[in-house]
C-alpha cells in the first residue's frame, strides 16, 4: 500500500536577494496532523520559507504543494483559501477593534460572506479561549492573549496547515504553557502546524518532529531527541551550553 501524502511538501526551494543565498534547495514535508518545529539559528531562512509559502515572497526556484496542489506563485488570500493560516513574529492588531472584529478580518481573507465570518470568528476565540474577551478592544489585552487573538484570526479562516513563526515571544513559562495547551488542543482537533520558535524546552514538549535549518538549507530532520543529539545541530545552532548539559 502506497504512503499517503504529506499535507506540505517543499521540493527544492530557493530564494536569493541579490547575492545573498535565503534558502538553497530546501526540501522538507510535513504530515498531516503533525507539529513540525521549524529551527535554527537566526537568518537561517525560516520566516523568508514562511513568507514564501503564503505568497508574501516568490522563490527562485523549487515547489511547495499544500495536500497535492501547487502553493507557489498565488496571491496571499489565493493561499488563504487553499487552507494556510500564518501568525507573524509581532501582532499586527487593530488595536481600537473589539477583538472580534479582529478575528473576522482572518475569515474575510478565506472569501467568507458576513454572517459566516462572524461565526466562525466566534467558534476560533473559543478554540484559543478568548470568547470572554470578544467586546474588549485588542489595545488592552495583554501581551499572551494578543498572541492568542492572533492565532484566533488565523483559525478564522478554516485552515487545514497553520503557519506559526514565534508564538510564544515574549511569553513567561506560565504563559507559554497556556499557549502550548492551545496547540496541543488544536494538534488533538486535526490541526497541522509548522512553527518556528527558539523556546527549545517548549518545542521538545510541542513538536512531534524538528527541522533543522542553517543557510537557508536543512541540517537535520527528525523526531526532536534524536536531532538535539546530533553534532552539527549542536554546534550549528544549540551552542556549548546544550552540549555541557547533554555530557553532564
Amino acid at each position: 500500500m502506497a504512503d499517503s501524502m504529506p499535507l506540505l511538501s517543499v521540493d527544492a526551494v530557493s530564494v536569493t536577494f541579490g547575492g545573498i543565498v535565503a534558502l538553497d534547495g530546501l526540501t522538507f514535508a510535513v504530515e498531516q496532523g503533525q507539529i513540525a518545529g521549524l529551527i535554527g539559528p537566526n537568518g537561517a531562512g525560516k520566516t523568508t520559507l514562511f513568507n514564501v509559502l503564503n505568497g508574501v515572497l516568490a522563490a527562485d526556484e523549487g515547489a511547495a504543494r499544500l495536500d497535492g496542489q501547487p502553493m507557489l506563485g498565488k496571491k496571499t488570500y489565493e493561499v488563504c483559501r487553499m487552507g494556510v493560516g500564518r501568525t507573524f513574529q509581532v501582532v499586527r492588531s487593530f488595536p481600537r477593534l473589539p477583538v472580534l472584529d479582529n478575528v473576522i478580518v482572518g475569515a474575510y481573507g478565506a472569501g467568507m460572506s458576513d454572517r459566516d465570518a462572524i461565526a466562525r470568528a466566534t467558534q476560533a476565540l473559543r478554540q484559543v479561549g478568548l470568547h470572554g474577551r470578544a467586546t474588549v478592544a485588542a489595545g488592552q489585552l495583554t501581551n499572551k492573549q494578543l498572541r492568542l487573538m492572533e492565532l484566533a484570526r488565523a483559525l478564522a479562516g478554516n485552515p487545514r496547515l497553520l503557519l506559526l513563526d514565534e508564538t510564544l515571544a515574549g511569553l513567561g513559562r506560565e504563559e507559554c504553557d497556556d499557549v502550548l495547551a492551545v496547540l496541543a488542543r488544536l494538534r488533538a482537533q486535526g490541526m497541522t502546524i509548522c512553527i518556528i520558535e527558539h523556546t527549545m524546552h517548549a518545542m521538545m514538549r510541542l513538536a512531534d518532529r524538528f527541522v533543522v535549518l542553517d543557510h537557508g538549507r536543512v541540517l537535520a530532520t527528525g523526531l526532536p531527541r534524536a536531532v538535539v543529539e546530533d553534532d552539527a545541530v549542536i554546534e550549528a545552532y544549540l551552542g556549548k551550553k546544550w552540549l555541557a548539559r547533554r555530557e553532564a
